[in-house]
């Protein structure tokens, strides 16, 4: 049986959906902070990964090595569109670098990554649109 292809921009968007709801029912915020960086950082990860599979969807992004890193995402973009890489940049450490691996707990950092990451994803889709 073949497997089902799913559109990968719905996806990433099913995924920042998915870390928006770990910071909302999991995170536990208090005041200007969440409470427990555990969640906080899984919902980076989610959110990240929805990026990444946006981007997966409209770019032929080639392997540096074993598996793809930053780089090979960085270069594919400024392929496609040189005006992404910025945007790319910070998604890329917000949600990343401070929520996933640090675990930042200020919900305004928290909260703009996932708009940065939301743009990206966004950006992605006119990509799709077009092939």
């Amino acid at each position: 049986m073949a497997a089902i292809k799913k559109n990968p921009i719905d996806e990433a968007k099913r995924y920042m959906d998915n870390a928006r709801e770990i910071l909302s029912t999991k995170a536990k915020k208090d005041g200007d902070y969440y409470s427990d960086p555990e969640y906080v950082k899984m919902a980076g990860h989610t959110a990240w990964t929805g990026v990444l599979l946006a981007l997966d969807g409209v770019l032929n992004v080639k392997k540096a090595g074993t598996r793809k890193d930053f780089d090979d995402y960085k270069n594919a973009v400024y392929k496609k569109d040189k005006k992404m890489t910025r945007p790319l940049q910070s998604a890329y450490e917000t949600l990343h670098l401070y929520l996933g691996y640090d675990g930042n707990l200020y919900y305004k950092t928290v909260q703009a990554g996932l708009e940065q990451g939301k743009n990206m994803i966004n950006r992605a889709a006119k990509y799709y649109k077009q092939q």
